[in-house]
């Protein structure tokens, strides 16, 4: 079975970043914890993750090389507490989100064990550029 990658359309130009982008959003696919997109406005979206038993001081979200990276580590408390059963996860996370090109991270906002994070598309504007022929 052969593989088709963007390269092989000859009137695809420039887009094996993209290849490449697309290979390692699909290598983090891990479930925890879950997670809504949604679209608030034509060009404005929201992200909101469960994290439930994460205080603020838990989390953290930076933007590196053009991803969204929200990290989650709960601090031990310390206490000798006993669970007879244990289903609420504590454990930590990584969730990135790849981010195109014009995609702003605006603010973040936790509220009843969940995490909002805003984001903004710029729209680039129409650019008609003419090209001058010259003779060889």
């Amino acid at each position: 079975m052969t593989k088709l990658t963007l390269g092989s359309y000859p009137h695809m130009l420039g887009f094996e970043q993209l290849e490449r982008l697309l290979e390692r959003t699909a290598k983090s696919s891990e479930g925890y914890p879950p997670f809504n997109i949604e679209q608030t406005a034509d060009y404005a979206y929201r992200i909101t993750l469960a994290v439930a038993g994460f205080g603020q001081e838990d989390l953290s979200i930076t933007v590196e090389d053009r991803q969204l990276v929200i990290r989650g580590r709960q601090k031990d408390d310390g206490s000798e507490r006993v669970f007879l059963h244990r289903g609420i996860a504590s454990r930590q996370f990584q969730r990135s989100f790849v981010l195109a090109d014009g995609v702003e991270v605006g603010e973040a906002i936790m509220e009843n064990g969940l995490l909002h994070v805003d984001l903004t598309m710029s729209v680039p504007e129409t650019v008609v550029q003419t090209i001058q022929i010259k003779k060889g």
